[in-house]
């Protein structure tokens, strides 16, 4: 015969098993803002039915049921949509950082613009035309030298303001490493604690929000693989285990994480302000010690770091955004001034000095001229009579070599390609417009398709309160209908215990 107080305990575990879920819901509710929250839900199951099987077991028309209980406790997450997202950040790391440095650069070279290197060329031409046509005028002179001058200081701003944003993409490397490096390290120590939680049978769903956040943040700047452990015991078959992360390769895979260990990047770029160029990673430590991977064992186009070392600077060619801009202005900057000294050191100034052969662009530390250290031959500064306006000796009112001077502006040079100097730099001008409207027509792209798969997975595991108060009621009227349950149980008790044997009384 089954137990008489069979319906009781069946309505308590109803109770229970109501309360833990409107415990979960609650949980919810209060981590609606939570960055990286998956929303939890209760996995119910009903207990075993009486009566059990064996020969000893009462004979009855069929199993009853004894109630419910709760299997588990589950976050809602999709990892297809988790695989879609981290390959959507990974490309929308790269192009933003990208984005960003050329946007620096354009910011530098702005043109047209009232004080860029163009306006400060054609100024220094038009001075020099002037001068043409009074070559005796001190006044004149004075101009050609200072428009010179600023000519000169032109090239040196650009220069100098390129130089400090790539020496900023250095520092960017070392802090990204150094973030890197700490994700690793958390995503390990959370393995670990996971590891523990999980033989026991409970999981550890807050654990794995907080390891996802991280791999999602680490997705940015590497192209990662991520692959998933049992860690056995008594662990639930929906458990997720540890990760095992390793960086995607042109040579291969590459364990960075694996259970509790996890491996550390060493970057190979010199403290202070040296602009090596970038020649590799040096990973260390357990799971992956002492491997060395180049730039050319990154994937194109994959991650956040690849993109500010393509910014700062790689390889022993000086390839990179920065290294080959600035070497395009160094260049440019010694042919201006080649070309320009060539006809300078041909003419004469004023008499009786009459000096000749002087330079008029020159590196004032004696060097050879670049871009960051043009500028104005002293001498001529101190004595704008030495400017070489004249094709001949003891001729004031000769102003030949200035006109000669002023046509270096559309004279086709072989070291810019047969371009002119304004030619030359309005066409890096034009290509760095066309890599930056590149670089953000993709970066937008990137955020579009990136919005849309957040947005995807917002809707698989993102807290809805609306739901939340839907499923908070559900909740109670199945525990108050447990409660009621137990009282219509305590009634019939009382009847059988209270109410028989009482015949004739």
């Amino acid at each position: 015969m089954r137990s008489t107080f069979m319906g009781l305990e069946t309505s308590k575990r109803g109770m229970f098993t109501q309360q833990t879920a409107l415990y979960t819901t609650g949980h919810n509710i209060s981590n609606a803002n939570t960055l990286g929250y998956s929303r939890q839900r209760v996995n119910m199951q009903p207990t075993l039915p009486y009566p059990g099987i064996g020969l000893n077991a009462p004979k009855i028309p069929g199993f009853i049921g004894t109630g419910v209980e709760a299997h588990s406790i589950q976050r809602v997450r999709d990892q297809f949509i988790d695989r879609q997202f981290r390959q959507e950040s990974n490309e929308l790391g790269y192009w933003d950082a990208k984005s960003r440095a050329i946007t620096q650069m354009e910011d530098v070279m702005t043109e047209p613009s009232k004080f860029g290197l163009n306006e400060s060329l054609d100024l220094f031409w038009k001075s020099l035309q002037d001068l043409s046509t009074t070559p005796e005028n001190a006044g004149a002179r004075k101009v050609v030298t200072e428009r010179g001058v600023t000519a000169a200081e032109s090239f040196n701003y650009i220069y100098k303001q390129l130089a400090e944003i790539q020496g900023n993409l250095k520092n960017e490397i070392d802090v990204s490493t150094k973030d890197v490096n700490s994700i690793l390290k958390q995503i390990a120590a959370l393995n670990e604690n996971i590891s523990k939680v999980e033989p026991n049978g409970y999981m550890p769903n807050d654990l794995y929000d907080a390891r996802d956040t991280l791999i999602d943040e680490l997705s940015q700047y590497f192209p990662i693989q991520v692959d998933y452990v049992k860690t056995g015991g008594n662990s639930l078959a929906i458990a997720e285990g540890t990760v095992t992360i390793s960086l995607k390769t042109n040579s291969g895979l590459i364990e960075l994480v694996k259970g509790k260990e996890a491996s550390q990047f060493e970057h190979n770029l010199p403290p202070g302000d040296n602009k090596d160029p970038f020649q590799g990673f040096t990973i260390n430590g357990a799971p992956t010690n002492g491997v060395t991977i180049g730039h050319a064992d990154l994937q194109a186009g994959q991650g956040k770091m690849l993109s500010i070392i393509n910014s700062y600077g790689y390889g022993n060619a000086g390839k990179g955004d920065y290294p080959e801009m600035l070497a395009q202005l160094d260049k440019m900057a010694k042919e201006f001034a080649n070309a320009f000294n060539a006809i300078h050191r041909a003419g004469f100034g004023l008499p009786p000095d009459n000096s000749t052969a002087l330079d008029f662009f020159v590196d004032p530390n004696g060097g050879p001229i670049t871009a960051g250290n043009i500028a104005v031959n002293q001498v001529i500064k101190d004595d704008p009579n030495k400017v070489a306006a004249s094709t001949e000796p003891n001729q004031e009112g000769n102003g030949k070599n200035a006109m000669l001077l002023a046509g270096v502006k559309t004279t086709s040079i072989n070291g810019l390609g047969n371009a002119t100097v304004q030619s030359f730099y309005q066409s890096l001008i034009g290509k760095l417009g066309v890599d930056g409207e590149q670089a953000n027509r993709l970066a937008e792209t990137s955020g579009v398709k990136m919005l849309t798969i957040a947005n995807n997975r917002a809707s698989v595991s993102s807290v809805s309160l609306d739901e939340e108060m839907t499923n908070m009621i559900t909740f109670q009227q199945a525990y108050n209908a447990s409660a009621r349950m137990i009282t219509v149980v305590d009634e019939t008790l009382d009847k059988i215990i209270n109410g028989m044997g009482r015949v004739g009384l």
